[in-house]
């Protein structure tokens, strides 16, 4: 490996941790104010930022993984934390489609959806900022792990457009659906990603390669 490689997998593991870190304090955020707030599209982005912490968890072993020896596979915690990762997703899916359902019956609206605008305009500023560093790594490296991970980052950028757009519409209109739709929308991608998670994990078992097996 030449040490222009060894500079940019140290990048590629400080952009790791970063998402992490970030994801944490999101996530923390998010859930609380959006329990307080009582709107259900905040809380369950704040419970994927959540889970989004545990993908990043296994980006930063794999990230190490190739720096040390750059023809392994990917191992047994690698695995297991995509397994983990959609297992929540799914129920992250479950648990938003119920509640969002429960909240269209009966009416219920959050008390306000400001935090949510606060939070999804900073969220969408940071991904971007995180997704144009990681291609540009991952580009140079010539590395599909790193790249696919950009690639998750970009979804939650698009989580966090639809978390502005319905907190925006909400605060705008007052109508009571629109913190459940948003909400339902949020749901559709945390099943998508789960799906991912498991046929990643999947091909991984099967073929056992290692750096281009995503």
């Amino acid at each position: 490996m030449t040490e222009l490689q060894r500079k940019l997998y140290r990048q590629a593991f400080a952009l790791a941790l970063i998402t992490i870190f970030y994801n944490i304090a999101e996530g923390m955020i998010s859930t609380y104010m959006g329990f307080q707030d009582e709107t259900i599209a905040l809380f369950g982005f704040g419970i994927d930022s959540v889970i989004e912490t545990i993908s990043g968890i296994g980006v930063a072993h794999m990230i190490l993984r190739i720096q040390q020896n750059p023809n392994t596979p990917r191992d047994a915690f690698e695995i297991k934390a995509l397994k983990i990762t959609g297992f929540s997703f799914y129920i992250l899916t479950a648990g938003l489609v119920v509640t969002s359902v429960y909240n269209l019956y009966s009416g219920q609206k959050p008390e306000t959806t400001f935090w949510g605008l606060v939070i999804a305009s900073i969220s969408i500023f940071t991904m971007w900022a995180l997704i144009w560093a990681k291609m540009r790594v991952g580009r140079a490296l010539d590395s599909k792990p790193i790249i696919a991970d950009a690639g998750c980052t970009r979804v939650c950028l698009y989580m966090s457009v639809i978390l502005l757009i319905s907190s925006l519409t909400y605060e705008i209109t007052g109508l009571p659906y629109i913190d459940a739709v948003g909400a339902l929308a949020l749901a559709w991608f945390a099943l998508k990603e789960g799906r991912e998670c498991f046929e990643k994990a999947k091909s991984i078992s099967v073929c056992g390669c290692s750096d281009g097996c995503h």
